[in-house]
């Protein structure tokens, strides 16, 4: 949306809406913008999220699987979780092959990897990026 519209929406006028744009920008608070895209009309009809257990929580064993799973484009997300399962991936593909393909070419077999279980998802019933933001 424009700096026009958001002022509106926010009920101040277009210079002082873009200064507390531009002050969350420099704040870290807004990182980036991205367009909202359609995997499935992109072709990626697919989206597993695989638990992953690791052999070592090591430091350097855990950097050393993310800079892994950072060189596959179709792992979208990796988050490092506390409890049984080390991390969880959200991975899109093509087909079911292709998610065949990635698990056993480039996650299975990766350095220090002990288990990988996977779920399928049937469809997604809420979906927001960001986080909760108060009106107030």
């Amino acid at each position: 949306m424009t700096n026009v519209e958001l002022a509106e929406r926010v009920g101040l006028t277009a210079p002082p809406c873009l200064r507390r744009v531009r002050a969350l920008e420099e704040a870290g608070a807004i990182t980036g913008y991205h367009a909202e895209l359609d995997a499935a009309t992109l072709g990626y009809p697919i989206t597993v999220f695989a638990m992953v257990s690791l052999r070592s929580q090591a430091e350097a064993d855990l950097a050393a699987f993310e800079r892994h799973v950072a060189t596959t484009p179709e792992i979208r997300e990796c988050h490092m979780l506390n409890g049984e399962i080390d991390f969880i991936l959200k991975i899109v593909a093509r087909d079911l092959r292709a998610f065949q393909d990635i698990l056993t070419t480039h996650l299975t077999p990766a350095p220090n990897v002990a288990s990988v279980k996977t779920s399928l998802t049937i469809r997604t019933s809420k979906h927001l990026p960001g986080i909760p933001v108060n009106a107030d």
